[in-house]
């Protein structure tokens, strides 16, 4: 089961501004006589799919810290996905449907409802399988702590993103207190949880202050930062294109969201387009080996072993001071190399600009926002199959990428048209607007 957010809407009513990233830090609140009755609603984006320690899991909501004083809830990874309310007393109470939740494109929403002691998991919705002895949010073994994004004070942090994290601190609500069916898509979508009743130590995270991401949007006492929190725009109801980590053929580390990738591997992003204007950024980030940075239809594209070792494909190597094309279906052909090759170094920013609205198609590639492209090529494209954004690394090289969601503010940001999006460089071309790959883009201009 996967949720797309309010993907294929441009206007919701209700819109969720920011998100954040837990992969190096968390957030802590020390509670007073937490009630036995509560809920806790979290919208996720899975991000690496595998932690340090897998029997750890992702515990992206822990309390206390252990000898049966602590409990919590976490994706488990250790078992490829299912989902995990643990005690440190009593052991683990999965949903029992047997599911797996691994889908990195996608934004779940999740809900657990504990009434005195029983407690309901409920995944975009719809309650996943029965009710379960749960037992109280602290045991006796205390301490009275709140941790999201870790394990007690251990610093094994859970490396996913979450938006609109609620704690209702003595209230069992149903899900229906924080989304809703869009009438359009029927797709399950956030709604505003403002007036809902948050108990004596019950909190909303929104993620809106860049600079306090414990901020409790009720009004309360702010959670206290442990390391590093990255604020992003990557949203449920505007969610945007990484990284595919499932597309991962030589175990490379997916890191920041799944917007960067160590150790060398082929992978692609996690959109795929057939029309419309489309930008977005890449950069080699060490200087070890080459990176292939490029575009490639997906009908032979993918193979056991690689992403580009078949199928239809354009991408400029990095290191290197030449470009290469490469047509053997009749889905995507190339006319001939309009750009100047240049060499790509670590730190350049790679810029791609992607027409497929024109009735002439092009792909232009630019570095570091220079005059004269690296690439500039028109297509024919039958538009049969999606195009992707592709990287593929040599053993030992590391990107980022960028499709609008950066893993860091940029001090010199530029939004689209629409004012989505914050690249490096200015998103246009030859005064022609180009989008970033975000879902109330492709809602408006197809993908």
């Amino acid at each position: 089961m996967i949720i797309l957010g309010t993907n294929s809407i441009k206007d919701t009513g209700f819109d969720v501004a920011n998100s954040c990233n837990f992969e190096d830090g968390s957030l802590h609140k020390s509670v007073s006589s937490p009630s036995a009755t509560f809920t806790i609603s979290v919208w996720v984006k899975l991000s690496n799919q595998y932690v340090a320690t897998s029997s750890i899991g992702q515990r992206y909501f822990w309390t206390g810290g252990g000898a049966g004083g602590a409990s919590g809830a976490k994706w488990n990874d250790g078992n490829v996905g299912i989902l995990d309310f643990y005690n440190e007393g009593t052991g683990h109470v999965n949903d029992g449907t047997g599911r797996n939740y691994r889908d990195p494109s996608a934004w779940y929403h999740w809900v657990w409802k504990n009434v005195s002691g029983t407690g309901t998991l409920y995944v975009n919705g719809v309650q996943n399988g029965s009710t379960f002895s749960m037992g109280p949010l602290i045991g006796s073994g205390g301490p009275d702590v709140i941790n999201i994004g870790r394990y007690g004070a251990d610093t094994v942090y859970a490396p996913m993103t979450m938006a609109e994290f609620v704690y209702l601190d003595g209230t069992a609500a149903t899900p229906t207190s924080f989304g809703e069916v869009d009438d359009d898509s029927g797709i399950w979508k956030p709604k505003d949880v403002s007036g809902l009743t948050f108990g004596t130590n019950g909190f909303h995270l929104d993620f809106s202050n860049a600079s306090a991401l414990g901020t409790d949007a009720n009004g309360g006492t702010t959670l206290t930062t442990t390391a590093t929190l990255s604020q992003l725009t990557d949203t449920p109801t505007n969610s945007f294109a990484t990284l595919n980590s499932l597309i991962n053929f030589n175990s490379g580390v997916f890191t920041k969201g799944n917007l960067a990738i160590t150790s060398g591997d082929d992978t692609v992003s996690t959109i795929g387009l057939t029309s419309g204007r489309w930008y977005w950024e890449a950069q080699r980030t060490n200087t070890t080996n080459e990176a292939h940075f490029g575009i490639g239809v997906s009908k032979g594209f993918f193979s056991a072993t690689s992403v580009v070792s078949s199928g239809d494909r354009i991408y400029v190597r990095g290191g290197a001071t030449f470009v290469s094309a490469v047509s053997n279906l009749s889905i995507l052909t190339f006319g001939s190399n309009g750009g100047t090759p240049a060499t790509v170094s670590n730190g350049d920013v790679i810029g791609f600009y992607l027409d497929l609205e024109s009735s002439t198609k092009n792909i232009t590639v630019k570095k570091n926002d220079g005059a004269t492209p690296i690439i500039d090529i028109d297509l024919t494209y039958s538009g049969e199959e999606p195009i992707f954004p592709f990287c593929r690394m040599n053993s030992g090289c590391a990107s980022s990428w960028n499709f609008g969601n950066p893993i860091a503010a940029l001090s010199s940001a530029n939004a689209d048209a629409n004012g989505y999006g914050s690249f490096e460089f200015n998103p246009t071309k030859g005064g022609v607007d180009y989008f970033a790959i975000c879902t109330k883009n492709l809602a408006e201009y197809g993908g």
